[in-house]
């Protein structure tokens, strides 16, 4: 039987993991579509529109996983799920955010390519995070 902090984890990972699948699946996919003389735009609508839930779920995947590793009693899955959340939102903060940044002033494919490389890593570490975290709550 899983703890309330064990719970709140595979809730948030899969939160995150779910968020991370429609980023990588549809968001990204549809800039290939985005005309050039119509980038600027398109990335600043973008950008204003996901950037709250980029907040809520990161805070709720840091929420969980501090409550979570403050509990106690945790299990090897847990610090995977623990981690692959870290890496997931290091990725997000080291490479994916400086290419939005330099995105913002124009289309560049070698920025597109690190924002596709950077947003495969996000969802295979969310992935990961979300089968570590039930698998630690179902034990």
């Amino acid at each position: 039987m899983s703890t309330a902090a064990e719970t709140a984890l595979v809730a948030a990972t899969a939160l995150h993991a779910g968020f991370q699948l429609v980023v990588t699946a549809l968001v990204y996919p549809a800039f290939a579509e985005v005309p050039v003389e119509e980038w600027t735009r398109h990335h600043t609508a973008h950008s204003r529109r996901i950037t709250p839930l980029v907040v809520g779920v990161y805070a709720a995947v840091v929420a969980a996983c501090g409550w979570v590793l403050v509990a106690g009693g945790w299990q090897p899955s847990t610090a995977v799920a623990v981690a692959a959340s870290a890496l997931a939102m290091l990725t997000t903060a080291a490479v994916a955010a400086p290419a939005h940044g330099r995105l913002g002033a124009g289309r560049g494919e070698r920025d597109l390519t690190v924002l596709v490389r950077a947003d495969r890593v996000r969802l295979a570490a969310s992935l990961v995070a979300a089968a570590a975290a039930f698998g630690a709550a179902v034990r």
